[in-house]
């Protein structure tokens, strides 16, 4: 679990705001069950912000089903992301959280599409998806 204080979370209404999976992914570093998100079957044009402060991480052109059961990106937008080693489940993972608000949405991993060849894997519980009008 992860000291409340090192994530400096920003808003200090997130207890209020957020539901309770989205306190325990952002604030606890937790994962969704797998297909649990109804943004893995978004395919509109709009853009994903953090749940938790509203910044735009992603655009929707990012978006690929990678199969596993999660919304993934090949790409984030630049400078949204700082990044850490996870090493909970026996091996090193590179986890990311939002630069703005320290919320954690998930692991990068090297085995995405052309032209990155990076999956973030982003819990969709943490993410807003507003669509292009």
């Amino acid at each position: 679990m992860v000291s409340m204080t090192k994530l400096k979370m920003k808003n200090k209404d997130w207890d209020a705001n957020l539901t309770p999976e989205q306190n325990y992914i952002l604030k606890q570093e937790g994962t969704e069950p797998p297909g649990s998100s109804p943004l893995n079957n978004e395919k509109r044009e709009g853009a994903y912000h953090c749940a938790g402060c509203g910044i735009k991480l992603f655009d929707a052109g990012m978006k690929f089903d990678s199969g596993t059961g999660w919304p993934s990106f090949f790409e984030s937008l630049p400078n949204v992301f700082e990044t850490k080693t996870d090493n909970l489940i026996g091996y090193p993972r590179t986890e990311y959280h939002c630069k703005n608000c320290k919320g954690h949405h998930g692991h990068l991993f090297d085995d995405g599409p052309k032209p990155t060849g990076k999956r973030y894997c982003n819990n969709g519980t943490c993410l807003v998806f507003i669509p292009k009008e």
